[in-house]
């Protein structure tokens, strides 16, 4: 079965978070993005891997 390929708002959706920050975060190469003709995607297997590396704790990391 292909891995399924999220969009920008379903990646939001999935993180809780706003459409333009999870568009900043893949502009800035935050997250395992790619654009389609201009369009950000990102696959479900990779993102649930980048989630999984991600530190525990709340917080962006900084003190």
């Amino acid at each position: 079965m292909p891995d399924e390929v999220l969009t920008i708002r379903e990646v939001a959706t999935l993180l809780k978070l706003a459409e333009k920050t999870v568009y900043a975060m893949a502009n800035a190469g935050e997250l395992p993005a790619f654009k389609i003709r201009g369009q950000w995607r990102i696959r479900r297997t990779e993102l649930e891997r980048w989630m999984d590396e991600q530190p525990r704790g709340g917080g962006d990391g900084d003190a």
